[in-house]
């Protein structure tokens, strides 16, 4: 969930990329290898594990998959790959700007049987002109985790889904000695993807204010939801762990794993971690409200981190297709996408439960299912732009800048990345 990447295919791929693609992988035996190229680190000793029951079932292809992630740059690294024309003919990549970098590279999906069982809010981010050009790997939801167990303590009986409520819980927490937020605010992502994106996904329309602050139309200075959202910003800081600015992920989870505060602004990824830490935490997720309108609050965020993408250019891409049409459509690839992989399914068909998802990634998906999702848009920011708004609010925090001075940083560094 923490990678991004943001970079555009240059003109100098394309000699090589003309090259590519040409002639069979066809080994003398008759056998098809297929070449996989993902980052999910996290997923890579199960991947082996399925690709050998793949394997089984289909033993005129061989699956060849490289995982490259952690510490090290996926973007740059796939990107090195297609320069030199060692081209995968799977690849996993983000959706909207990223679909449209690579969009000329990809194999359309809209015919395959799984197609129409792709969840629409997974299936908006991969979608041209009603084409379908990439599979959701999964689904993955944030919002505030909370410990049930410590809010029942502070004799909080009502889920907080407004702001009234959210502080007036967090008061209830810190009268009982409970920190209520642990606040990771060091970590680039979690401001600069994650808490921002709630102003964004507050729009009415978030793709048209997006497009309105590129052509002038729409400032974050004038605009009412990027306000509201700099008082939930406030809140979490003035009910927080000291020190914000200087807390890393890894101490923000433990905080929340350790029972050290109620909750924290993080998403169902975080489940392995704090269950490594204490597997009998009762925990939820909450959503993350900018005003006193419940309905309009009630919402997590949720979102595709990736998307398997078949390279138009391969010449395997039939038997590409065969593997991704197992993996989401045989009863052991679901197997493995909800009981090894632990993802929430994208599709309809595949269902997940909480004994396999986890408590965080069953309210995600329930969510979900209940149409109470809003979007993830920092993937249609201008390339550079979530760092920078990181920094800014990192300013604000820290007291440099003033909310005014914050949103005005942001409209210079939109201005500047957008024209580039």
């Amino acid at each position: 969930m923490r990678r991004t990447s943001g970079w555009l295919l240059s003109a100098a791929l394309l000699p090589a990329l003309l090259l590519s693609g040409c002639g069979g992988r066809s080994d003398e035996d008759g056998v098809t290898t297929v070449h996989i190229y993902q980052f999910k680190v996290e997923i890579a000793e199960a991947l082996t594990a399925m690709k050998a029951e793949f394997e089984k079932e289909h033993p005129e292809i061989r699956l060849d998959i490289q995982t490259v992630g952690g510490g090290t740059d996926y973007g740059a690294s796939l990107r090195a790959k297609f320069s030199s024309g060692d081209e995968p003919d799977i690849f996993t990549i983000g959706g909207n700007n990223e679909r449209d970098m690579w969009l000329e590279y990809l194999e359309d999906l809209s015919g395959e049987s799984w197609a129409p069982d792709v969840k629409p809010l997974a299936a908006e981010q991969m979608t041209v002109d009603g084409k379908l050009y990439g599979m959701p790997m999964n689904l993955e939801g944030y919002g505030f985790i909370y410990n049930k167990d410590l809010f029942r303590q502070a004799g909080i009986t009502e889920k907080p889904v407004t702001l009234s409520a959210l502080r007036e819980s967090a008061r209830k927490l810190q009268d009982a000695g409970i920190t209520p937020f642990a606040n990771g605010y060091q970590e680039w992502f979690v401001l600069g993807n994650h808490n921002v994106n709630v102003a964004f996904a507050q729009q009415p329309d978030p793709a048209a204010f997006i497009a309105g602050l590129t052509d002038g139309s729409k400032t974050f200075a004038d605009d009412p939801v990027f306000s509201q959202w700099v008082d939930l910003l406030d809140l979490t800081v003035e009910f927080g762990n000291p020190n914000p600015l200087s807390t890393d992920y890894n101490t923000q989870v433990t905080m929340l794993a350790g029972g050290e505060a109620a909750m924290m602004q993080q998403g169902n990824w975080t489940q392995g971690q704090i269950d490594g830490i204490d597997p009998d935490l009762n925990l939820g997720i909450l959503p993350m409200p900018i005003d006193d309108t419940a309905e309009d609050n009630d919402k997590l965020y949720v979102g595709v981190p990736s998307n398997w993408v078949i390279n138009k250019n391969s010449p395997v891409k039939e038997e590409a297709k065969v593997f991704l049409d197992w993996m989401v459509t045989s009863d052991t690839g679901k197997r493995y996408i909800t009981k090894e992989f632990q993802f929430i399914p994208a599709l309809d068909s595949i269902e997940g439960t909480e004994e396999d998802l986890g408590a965080l990634g069953a309210e995600v998906l329930a969510y979900t299912d209940k149409d109470q999702a809003l979007t993830w848009n920092w993937s249609r920011l201008p390339n550079g732009m979530p760092n920078e708004l990181s920094s800014s609010i990192q300013g604000y925090l820290g007291g440099k800048l003033t909310k005014e001075g914050m949103l005005k940083e942001f409209q210079k560094n939109w201005d500047n990345l957008s024209v580039q």
